[in-house]
């Protein structure tokens, strides 16, 4: 007789209660599939979950309230509170205790994570703006996150169901992208992202495309050097070590013939030109994947969308690709510890 397996923790941040975060959370868990593999644990308050679902008329949303993870309910939706009190609800509004309010939920999901009380954790947007403080540089949740568990490099990593597109540089100025690539760093980044197709994704022997940085790849040096200099150099020190990596492809002409079906990722130079045609093509379901790290963290693929909030027009499609995607990998890293 086999014991009774034990359904992972998935933690979701919150985010910006002003923003959608709180709505497409509550209505990605409505989904009938929640309890079947995981058990949901959102980390906010509980007075902001229930001024939305009166706000939004979601009478069928019902959540367990607990104090610690050691009260969890499975087969329930469960809320802790990050704070005694709640920030005042203003949907729309960009208020500095939201902020505040969005990075103390961040930093206590972040911890439980590193301490292996939840699984996976998938974060709802936030607001850079109102979490920026004298003490703290916020660059990104994706930044934040390797820092805080200890790792040097990881990797933005987009997903919609074939379609991977990772960076190499991420949240970094466009007139500083050129200085920030180099041979080490697209050798390390097409390494994590190879790695995390094979683990993460299941898949045996990854093929993926580069980008080049350049109009037309910099055609042969006349519209930039850093093709030949740079990114070439290091297309042929991975293929030295039996990686199956090709490029670099002009971005324009690689998506706009949808060259992206031919491989299982794409690395792109930089933020914009990876982005822009993933969004384009998968808005709706997109997610945000952190290749690279010892823990599991996913996103939607949107950010807190202040014109729509508390309007119940929020689609909940990329959260709940998010939360379903953390599901999958935790089940593709612990297949023997998912419950039937």
């Amino acid at each position: 007789m086999n014991p009774r397996k034990i359904k992972p923790i998935i933690g979701i941040s919150i985010g910006d209660i002003n923003g959608i975060g709180a709505e497409v959370t509550m209505k990605a868990l409505l989904d009938n599939r929640t309890y079947k593999s995981f058990t949901p644990l959102i980390y906010a308050h509980g007075k902001a979950l229930t001024f939305y679902r009166k706000h939004l008329s979601m009478e069928d949303f019902n959540f367990a309230q607990i104090k610690s993870i050691e009260e969890i309910q499975h087969k329930r939706i469960n809320v802790i509170n990050v704070s005694e009190e709640c920030p005042e609800v203003i949907p729309g509004a960009e208020t500095q205790e939201a902020g505040r309010f969005a990075l103390e939920t961040l930093k206590m999901a972040v911890n439980d994570l590193k301490e292996g009380k939840i699984q996976a954790l998938v974060t709802a947007p936030l607001n850079k703006n109102n979490v920026n403080s004298a003490e703290l540089h916020f660059v990104g949740h994706t930044e934040f996150i390797t820092n805080e568990v200890g790792v040097k490099e990881s990797l933005m990593l987009m997903v919609a169901e074939q379609f991977r597109v990772g960076l190499v540089t991420g949240h970094v100025p466009l007139a500083k992208v050129s200085e920030n690539i180099t041979q080490e760093k697209i050798i390390l980044k097409a390494n994590i992202l190879l790695k995390s197709l094979e683990k993460d994704f299941g898949i045996n022997k990854p093929k993926i495309a580069i980008l080049g940085l350049n109009p037309h790849a910099g055609e042969d040096g006349l519209l930039g050097e850093e093709e030949e200099k740079i990114i070439k150099p290091a297309i042929h020190a991975l293929k030295d070590q039996n990686k199956m990596v090709f490029g670099p492809y002009p971005a324009d002409g690689f998506f706009g013939m949808a060259h992206q079906t031919k491989f299982d990722g794409v690395l792109a130079m930089y933020h914009d030109q990876g982005l822009v045609p993933f969004k384009s093509m998968a808005f709706s379901s997109g997610v945000n994947f952190t290749a690279g790290l010892p823990i599991v963290r996913t996103s939607p693929d949107h950010g807190t969308a202040y014109n729509i909030a508390g309007k119940n027009l929020a689609d909940e499609g990329s959260m709940r690709a998010a939360i379903f995607l953390a599901s999958d990998i935790i089940e593709r890293h612990n297949p023997q510890e998912s419950e039937d």
